[in-house]
């Protein structure tokens, strides 16, 4: 509480007598106690894990990454994927080495939004799990690992993906943080598939086609697996 002393002078004869008030004023309530705002995705403890680890600009990307999954629950899949896609391709792109001191290191949605910066395999695990967060079955995504070729050029390099299938069989979507506007595999003639997978499955890309080959056991996985 706030108290606020008014004089108010009053005559009474030859004297001047001083009346003193004490008003009290309610604060906000808000104010009175943390500033937590609301949040639907994420528990409130994480988020001020992430704010203590990583600073308030973390908070609030991670805060704007909760609203955009709350709003996008009742829309289209196509607009689902296209939110997810265009929300996490703003972060910034930074290699493992540059950005962990690793040659390799996935990072987990929280720590690819908590640092603020990531790799190709960032990108895609992040909209994954945004995905399934969002009611996407996972037997429609893989995260696909790609040789990427500069058109035009003699540039290659390794490169990770995520792709949506809609039904069984058919080409999927491709969610790309390099071309960054959502494209079917046929219009994507930079990526040559390797292998895919998921959390219950992975998959060898053929010359037509692809064959499942067991279970996701990729040591990367399993390491991203145990810091959720």
């Amino acid at each position: 509480f706030n108290r606020i002393f008014v004089i108010i002078e009053t005559k009474k004869g030859d004297k001047m007598q001083k009346i003193f008030l004490i008003s009290f004023v309610l604060i906000s309530f808000s104010s009175l106690f943390s500033t937590a705002s609301k949040t639907f995705n994420i528990d409130q403890n994480q988020l001020n894990s992430i704010e203590k680890k990583y600073g308030y600009q973390a908070k609030q990307r991670v805060e704007s990454w909760d609203s955009m999954i709350e709003s996008s629950k009742d829309e289209t899949i196509l607009n689902k994927i296209k939110n997810v896609n265009d929300f996490f391709n703003e972060i910034t792109y930074k290699t493992d080495q540059n950005h962990w001191n690793a040659k390799d290191y996935w990072a987990t949605p929280l720590e690819f939004m908590g640092s603020g910066a990531g790799d190709c395999e960032d990108y895609a695990i992040a909209k994954y799990f945004s995905l399934i967060k969002l009611g996407v079955p996972d037997e429609k995504l893989r995260i696909t690992y790609v040789s990427y070729q500069k058109a035009n050029s003699k540039f290659e390099e390794a490169h990770m993906v995520l792709t949506y299938y809609h039904k069984v069989g058919v080409e999927p979507v491709v969610l790309d943080n390099i071309n960054k506007t959502l494209q079917i595999a046929s219009k994507r003639p930079d990526l040559k598939p390797v292998y895919s997978f998921n959390a219950s499955g992975l998959w060898q890309a053929k010359t037509k086609g692809e064959a499942r080959v067991g279970n996701n056991e990729l040591k990367s996985w399993k390491d991203l697996m145990s810091r959720f």
